[in-house]
């Protein structure tokens, strides 16, 4: 099978009809057809069966569309990197980083940075772990900024600093803290729990784990942002990465290191093959000045 035989299968396999999946290519239904007989005629077995008016998918094809799914994906990949590179301007940063970078850091960043580059342009957007190195991939982004490499992932990298987990509290639920907090202190406390996925959610888990703790959680935030949110309104306290606390401070909030400390790097991802430029160095230069002192 070429690659037009798998556009053909997957849009016919996904759409249900020939005639959908015609129209969601932009093409006439005669083209899907016969390309599909055709694809057909060269694996030797029948990818569709016809049933009420529609193609119904053989076993092969269930078992064929798996990989076909993931060549397709790629294939998005590569079109969406070429669109992007030729939309490329110069004199322009893409930066990824995750939302508690982006509330504070990154703009404090790209302020600082702009002071002797007044010509320099920034695409910035905010990204989930799980989604940076895709947008590395797809050339949307040049820079990931992000608080772990993905182990697997053929890209290079860049120190930039360090974060650690702090208690983020109204001063009225804990007056008079001490300059560090055990998490043992925590208790009793009614606590806004982090979300459990991503390498600060693990990190946080992790400890719990270790300690055998359990907190009076009373409400599970997706986002470090809602659970500041939720400090300020009195819902509870919470842990979060010490950017989002700097970021959320407001009069009668404040935080504190936990003891043992909780500490995690911050990283600069980006492609083996397009490394940053002696401009995006300068920038993470700048950034990595900001971490050092937010």
């Amino acid at each position: 099978m070429n690659l037009r035989h798998i556009e053909i299968f997957h849009a016919v396999y996904v759409n249900g009809s020939v005639s959908a999946a015609a129209r969601a290519l932009n093409v006439s239904q005669p083209s899907v057809s016969k390309t599909l007989r055709h694809a057909e005629s060269l694996l030797g077995f029948q990818l569709f069966q016809r049933a009420n008016g529609r193609l119904v998918p053989t076993e092969d094809a269930h078992v064929l569309f798996a990989d076909v799914s993931e060549i397709q994906e790629r294939v998005y990949a590569l079109r969406q990197a070429g669109r992007n590179l030729k939309r490329g301007v110069a004199g322009m940063l893409r930066v990824s980083a995750l939302p508690s970078l982006a509330l504070h850091t990154i703009p404090t960043a790209v302020a600082r940075f702009r002071r002797n580059h007044d010509n320099v342009k920034f695409d910035l957007q905010t990204v989930h772990h799980d989604d940076l190195v895709r947008k590395l991939y797809e050339r949307e982004t040049d820079l990931a900024i992000a608080y772990e490499v993905p182990p697997a992932a053929p890209i290079g990298s860049r120190l930039l600093g360090h974060g650690e987990l702090v208690v983020l509290y109204r001063e009225e639920d804990i007056p008079g803290a001490p300059p560090e907090l055990e998490l043992e202190q925590l208790q009793g406390q009614r606590f806004i729990s982090l979300a459990a996925s991503g390498p600060i959610g693990q990190l946080f888990t992790q400890e719990l784990q270790r300690l055998d703790l359990e907190l009076d959680e009373v409400v599970s935030a997706r986002t470090f942002y809602i659970a500041s949110a939720l400090v300020r309104q009195g819902v509870g306290i919470t842990v979060v990465d010490s950017f989002t606390a700097h970021a959320s401070l407001v009069p009668g909030l404040a935080f504190r290191p936990l003891k043992p400390r909780l500490t995690f790097d911050v990283h600069a991802m980006f492609l083996l093959n397009r490394p940053p430029t002696a401009l995006a160095t300068e920038f993470l230069k700048t950034l990595g000045r900001v971490i050092g002192a937010p």
